[in-house]
């Protein structure tokens, strides 16, 4: 009869399961946690475009939470016996929420500016195809944001500099970004046919899909542009 090692335990296939799944749980519960007074003020706004200013200063907490929760995907133990998601969480949260504050609130200010202009295009009087391409550059600025959040969740950049690279690797690395990309799309496809609680709700699995596809994003950075 086989016996187990006490050094084994913890690193088999199902203990490597269970980790992750208390990881998801404990990053799920403590990103909504943080984030819960701005999405609390989300609740109460309702869909009329002129609240869009409001929601976005109730989504500024929601920055630093998912810069956090990234930091703390990142740093995951896969080990059931050395578990310390909480602890990574509140590290991350400390270390990153004002770099992430400092990307995160302009980005915010620029999606409100176009969201506001689309929601009344008609009063513009500008051709129909000025607004697919503030549709298009909206993309784009949430594409960015997406590797920008990534870089200053993992590194320690000054935000200019996080910006550039950020830009950077939204040209070079297309694969990340159509994985980025792919995350976009399903996020707004839950809110718009199911809830929009559900992204809320399935904020850590979306997460670390986006770490996943962000490897070579990390991978190159962790190479070239730190000593």
């Amino acid at each position: 009869m086989s016996t187990v090692r006490t050094s084994d335990f913890g690193t088999g296939a199902l203990s490597r399961a269970a980790a992750l799944i208390h990881t998801l749980l404990t990053v799920e519960a403590l990103l909504l946690l943080t984030a819960s007074p701005g999405l609390a003020g989300l609740l109460l706004l309702g869909p009329d475009p002129a609240g869009l200013p409001l929601a976005a200063l109730c989504l500024l907490p929601l920055g630093p939470a998912l810069s956090a929760a990234l930091y703390a995907l990142h740093h995951r133990s896969r080990d059931l016996t050395e578990l310390r998601p909480a602890r990574a969480f509140l590290r991350g949260w400390r270390l990153n929420a004002v770099p992430a504050l400092k990307l995160w609130t302009p980005l915010l200010a620029w999606l409100t500016v176009i969201a506001f202009t689309l929601t009344h295009f008609s009063a513009t009087g500008l051709p129909g195809r000025w607004a697919l391409l503030l549709a298009a550059i909206g993309a784009g600025a949430l594409l960015w944001g997406a590797h920008a959040l990534v870089l200053t969740s993992l590194f320690t950049f000054r935000a200019r500099d996080t910006a550039r690279l950020a830009g950077y690797f939204l040209f070079r690395h297309g694969r990340a970004t159509l994985a980025a990309a792919s995350l976009l799309i399903l996020t707004a496809a839950l809110t718009a046919w199911l809830t929009e609680a559900l992204p809320a709700l399935l904020a850590a699995p979306l997460l670390l899909s986006l770490l996943h596809g962000s490897r070579t994003v990390i991978t190159q950075t962790q190479e070239e542009f730190t000593a």
